[in-house]
Parts: structure tokens; C-alpha cells; sequence
């Protein structure tokens, strides 16, 4: 998909209406700053579901406070029975658990222990500018089909926010979805795009181990945990290697270990957690049932019984091939074919992928990276941030995506 030798051509003799205005540009960076220093977490979204559904109303538009409590949904334009189904936009709007450590700008978090890390603040600010926008084109007749705006709380809680909103109707009448996510690897000005898998699946994996301790040194009359869940830790993983297909990408991942309280006491429990990361959508509907059997079958070697919590999280966001058309052709038709790029699949997660089990749709990386910026600032640390211009960029490439939505089957 890469264009880097396109010209700057547009498929249309006339500009497209629904540029960003300056005066709201402006705005919306104002607003996406006061997100920045109010981070909320999932499902405590109060003061972010406030200040978007004000700023919505302000603009004569009736957005409805989702059944959980955080979160809205805002649909634009007017609907009738012979109108298409809606595109709609997704944005995420919770924050992370970690400290801010930014410095040198005005708009740090003032909560402790709470970040806009991931550029949800960027999402949200883009498809409320969005919003607005388009409403400015259905006052004057210029939006062909009504829009749904979905502000969805909760995105970093595993199995997401997504499953709460599709139940509360987020979907209803709608045909097709997109979404855009914070790419700090990708320059300001261009987006990123993939047909087919673009994330990847992302389960949490809990494991206690128990069995008679004792004293370390007759090991024999005892179920050794330590060793146990060392073994658990090191030989599941590459036992699940030899058991489906490599190019399924399935990686068990641990990020804790716990066991025992003296050096000469072999303990009676042990803990494990990790991930369970999975690029296919097949294996990933296998792989809880495969990651039990291999745990039960390397615990039960040094005679220790198992506990496996498997928590499902999210399936892999995979991107339609005719909504990413449609996205590519509303970016060219926006900034010229020079400012799409192709991109990997991720083996993070994003709860987008929920919205695709019942509806096409395809989720673009926005690029955040200042050109000539060498920090390489990461998503999920607390000095991320972003170049404010990607709002603009989000803002016509979602109304962009709007307007042309009638031409793309």
C-alpha cells in the first residue's frame, strides 16, 4: 500500500468541504490538553463523559450517557428509513495507572499515578472535533448520511469497554466502523494502514500451583513448587510452539513469578501471571483449551496440582480490505496518496476488535511523531505525548471518510 512515489493526486475536481476551521482547531487542542491533566481510568470516565457530552450539546446535538455510566454515544444528521446504515467513528477515553513523568509542559497530569499514556485524549478530541464538524455540514446540507460518534470508556480493561457499549447499541444501524490509534513511530501528517490483522489477540493468564512443601532437604517427600513453576514457566511456552501452527504468532509471556518465604523451606503454593499474545484469529480461539492441557501436563510431571484462571481479552483487530480502501481514499483526497504508509501488525491488543465480530471496519495508525523528533517515545510510558497536529489529521480523515462513505460499497 506504500505510495511514497505517488504523485499528490485527489479523485476529486473540488476540494472536499470539512476542513478543520482554525478557531476550532484551537479549541480542541485546549480541550485535548484539559483531558491530558484530568486522566481518568476505565469506568471512572465521569469528568471526560462530561465534558464531552456539554461540548456536543453546545453544538445542538443529543448525545446519550451510555448505561455503564461512562461513556456516549452521539449520532449526526438525520436518519430515515431509506437512509444506508451509519458509518460510525470509535473513540477510546480512558487513561493508564502510571505517573505522568512529562516535563517542561503546561498540561502534565495533576492526578497522581494517572496518564493519558496511550493517546486516548488524541482519539477522543479527534472524533469530538469530528463530530462537530460534520454537524457544521448537516446544517448546511452537505453530509449525505447521518454519523454515529462513539466515545467508549474502558479500552485498557481487559476484555475491554467495547462489549458494554455494543450491548447499550453503540451498533444499532450501523454498517460499517472506523477508528484510529496513536502511532509514535509514524510522523505527524501520515496514518498508517493494513489490510487484514493490524493487532493481535491478547488473553491474561493466571496460574496458582500447590502440593506438600517441607524442608529443602528432602525434597523427595515433598511436591517441589519452586521447581514446579519454573518448569511451568519455562517449558510451557515452548511446548505451545510445537503444538500449533508458528506463523499463528501464540506467545505465553510471564510477567510474575511468586513462591516461597525462606531459603530452606520448599513452599506449599506458588503463583504465575501472564499474557497470552496470538497474531490469528483461529489459534486464538484454540488457545485457551491448548494453554491448559500444557500447563496441567508440565505441573503434573513434579506431581503439583493446578488452578488456571484464562481470562479471555481481546480477539485481533482485523481491518476489511473496503474500509481501508475507504480510508486510503479519504486521506488521499485529503492530504495526497504521500501521506499513507504500510504498517506491521501489532502484537498489542486493542478492544476495536469486538466492534468487527459484528460489524466491518478498519482501525488506521495515526501518526503522533514530530518529523526529525529521535526521542522515541513509546506508547504505555509516562513521558509519551504527541504532536497536537495529528488532531487535525484525524479530523479529516474522519470526515473525509464520511462524506465519500456512500461511493465505497
Amino acid at each position: 500500500m506504500s505510495r511514497e512515489s505517488d504523485a499528490e493526486p485527489t479523485p476529486h475536481d473540488e476540494p472536499l468541504p470539512g476542513t478543520l476551521p482554525e478557531a476550532l482547531r484551537a479549541e480542541l487542542i485546549a480541550f485535548r490538553r484539559d483531558l491530558h491533566m484530568h486522566p481518568e481510568l476505565g469506568n471512572q470516565e465521569f469528568r471526560t463523559t462530561a465534558a464531552i457530552k456539554a461540548r456536543l450539546e453546545k453544538a445542538g446535538l443529543e448525545p446519550r450517557v451510555l448505561a455503564t455510566g461512562t461513556g456516549l454515544i452521539c449520532d449526526v444528521g438525520t436518519r430515515d428509513d431509506s437512509t444506508r446504515p451509519m458509518l460510525a467513528l470509535r473513540a477510546d477515553i480512558d487513561a493508564l495507572p502510571i505517573p505522568d513523568t512529562k516535563t517542561g509542559v503546561p498540561y502534565r497530569s495533576t492526578v497522581p499515578d494517572r496518564a493519558h499514556a496511550c493517546g486516548h485524549d488524541i482519539h477522543t478530541t479527534s472524533v469530538l472535533g469530528a463530530g462537530l464538524v460534520l454537524a457544521g455540514l448537516d446544517r448546511q446540507g452537505l453530509l449525505p448520511n447521518p454519523v454515529r460518534l462513539i466515545f467508549q470508556p474502558a479500552e485498557e480493561v481487559l476484555p475491554g469497554g467495547a462489549p458494554d457499549t455494543i450491548l447499550s447499541g453503540a451498533l444499532e444501524d450501523v454498517g460499517r466502523i472506523i477508528g484510529v490509534h496513536c502511532d509514535p513511530r509514524v510522523d505527524v501528517g501520515r496514518i498508517g494502514l493494513r489490510v487484514g490483522a493490524i493487532t493481535s489477540a491478547c488473553d491474561r493468564l493466571e496460574v496458582s500451583l500447590d502440593g506438600p512443601g517441607g524442608h529443602t532437604a528432602r525434597p523427595h517427600l515433598t511436591t517441589d513448587l519452586v521447581t514446579a513453576a519454573a518448569k511451568v514457566a519455562t517449558e510451557v511456552p515452548a511446548l505451545l510452539a510445537r503444538r500449533i501452527d508458528a506463523r499463528s504468532g501464540l506467545a505465553v509471556t510471564w510477567g510474575r513469578l511468586e513462591s516461597g518465604h525462606a531459603c530452606n523451606v520448599i513452599p506449599q503454593h506458588a503463583e504465575l501471571s501472564g499474557t497470552v499474545r496470538c497474531l490469528d484469529l483461529a489459534a486464538w480461539r484454540e488457545a485457551p483449551d491448548l494453554v491448559h492441557a500444557a500447563i496441567d501436563e508440565v505441573a503434573g510431571m513434579y506431581g503439583a496440582k493446578t488452578v488456571i484462571d484464562y481470562v479471555r481479552g481481546v480477539p485481533p483487530v482485523v481491518n476489511d480490505a473496503a474500509v481501508i480502501d475507504l480510508l486510503a481514499t479519504a486521506m488521499t483526497a485529503r492530504r495526497g496518496s504521500y501521506a499513507i504508509e504500510d504498517t506491521e501488525q501489532s502484537l498489542g491488543g486493542e478492544d476495536f476488535s469486538w466492534y468487527l465480530e459484528h460489524v466491518p471496519g478498519a482501525m488506521a495508525r495515526l501518526g503522533v511523531r514530530t518529523p526529525g523528533d529521535t526521542a522515541r517515545l513509546d506508547l504505555h510510558r509516562g513521558d509519551f505525548d504527541a504532536d497536537e497536529e495529528a488532531i487535525t489529521v484525524a479530523v479529516e480523515l474522519f470526515t473525509a471518510s464520511a462524506l465519500l462513505d456512500r461511493n465505497h460499497p
